[in-house]
């Protein structure tokens, strides 16, 4: 009797030969649209499900359950992340409620296309991949409706990188449901990490849900906390740049001679290759750059100042050894002795002007030294307090304060 009503009603809306049908078990209904078999009897009454359910006063309320479960391809250098989540939504439509007790079948499958349901815009994504182009909605006899998302995007990610590589930043995914309004729909949020694997570079530290305020379009946001291992930049990055550092100071007790020009000058060039790739691997920003780009440029001004040092002590040296022997010149000597004077003795007389040159410029080499080794020092000591206590607050986006999904601002 209840498919013959459904039969006729089909036939009276003209409808029956020209929509397609979604077989449920020996009854029909066309592909977009569902009717309460209590509205049988009243065709002027049924229903449209592709509208949004009436909630009476209130808003309708879509129950969302967010499982994490990879988040990969953190990139620092473009500001990205990519993850991997499941959406379980679910929310009542009365409009499909089987009220019939002729009607055996519990729960029925329906295509997602044929009901209503929140159309969810990412609003940091680059891209979304959805992963089940035809996902199938589950509805109750009492017009409860379980749906199903499974998505993997690539989203903006403004990480806070003044502390790298010991940084810990807020990813947001910020889920818009644009087609509706705040006095239509509502969304009731709950979130679970499911990430197992534990070999990756950036962990899932917390995960948590908001609810924005002041917005015009119903919204919610997944916040992952995701903090950096800092294995990987401890290797490549401070400890090339701690034994170079080292080196220098090892090469502060070698002789102030021509072979430690040589050393110096090749560590000096070892680090500017060094620094250079090291500025690029390591992300700029408007605000609260990292402090190992600060902390790299003071290690590169002390190498200079310190090969500086030995080229101009090295220098002097030098040049002042030339013009002890210009001085004790065996021609101006001889006409000394012609002349009835005694001239200088020229094993005596230069070796002891060189000892004096090199006792000063020795002097003031290992006064150099000393006053290098405790600027080093400090210089980490100053490094080691800004990157354990010291904050940066990054400047507000422009648009951070300001409601989505109204009317643009003139």
């Amino acid at each position: 009797m209840m498919a013959l009503r459904l039969l006729l009603h089909l036939a009276f809306l003209g409808l029956g030969t020209t929509q397609p049908l979604a077989h449920q078990q020996g009854f029909s209904a066309p592909a977009f649209d569902w009717p309460s078999f209590s509205n049988l009897n009243s065709p002027q009454e049924v229903p449209d499900p592709i509208q949004i359910p009436s909630n009476g006063s209130k808003p309708l309320v879509v129950d969302v359950h967010v499982f994490v479960s990879n988040v990969f391809n953190v990139d620092i250098l473009r500001y990205t992340v990519s993850s991997t989540l499941l959406l379980r939504l679910s929310w009542l439509d009365t409009r499909l409620a089987l009220n019939s007790t002729g009607h055996q079948q519990n729960t029925v499958t329906l295509p997602w296309d044929v009901l209503w349901m929140p159309r969810l815009t990412v609003r940091e994504a680059l891209w979304v991949n959805w992963q089940d182009k035809n996902p199938q909605a589950r509805v109750d006899r009492d017009g409860r409706i379980e749906f199903h998302l499974a998505l993997t995007t690539e989203t903006n990610c403004d990480f806070e990188l003044f502390h790298f590589p010991r940084d810990q930043s807020d990813c947001h995914l910020s889920f818009f449901a644009f087609s509706s309004t705040v006095t239509e729909l509502e969304f009731q949020v709950h979130a679970v990490n499911e990430i197992v694997s534990v070999k990756r570079e950036f962990m899932v530290q917390d995960l948590k849900i908001q609810i924005p305020s002041q917005q015009l379009v119903p919204c919610f946001q997944v916040t992952l906390r995701l903090q950096n291992t800092a294995l990987k930049a401890i290797l490549t990055l401070l400890v090339p740049g701690e034994a170079l550092l080292l080196a220098d100071l090892c090469g502060g007790l070698l002789p102030l001679q021509t072979e430690r020009i040589a050393y110096k000058v090749t560590l000096l060039l070892s680090y500017l290759v060094f620094h250079s790739s090291m500025m690029q691997a390591l992300p700029s920003s408007s605000s609260c750059n990292p402090l190992l780009v600060y902390y790299f440029t003071v290690l590169l001004l002390l190498l200079f100042v310190s090969t500086t040092e030995t080229v101009l002590l090295a220098g002097l040296l030098a040049r002042g050894n030339l013009r002890a022997e210009d001085s004790c010149n065996p021609v101006l000597n001889g006409e000394q002795q012609d002349h009835g004077k005694p001239g200088p003795n020229p094993e005596e007389a230069p070796g002891a002007g060189k000892g004096s040159r090199r006792s000063w410029a020795e002097a003031a080499d290992h006064i150099f030294f000393q006053v290098y080794v405790v600027g080093v020092a400090c210089s980490q000591f100053i490094f080691i307090v800004l990157w354990m206590w010291a904050t940066c607050k990054s400047d507000p986006a422009p648009g951070a304060a300001a409601p989505h999904g109204g009317q643009p601002r003139l």
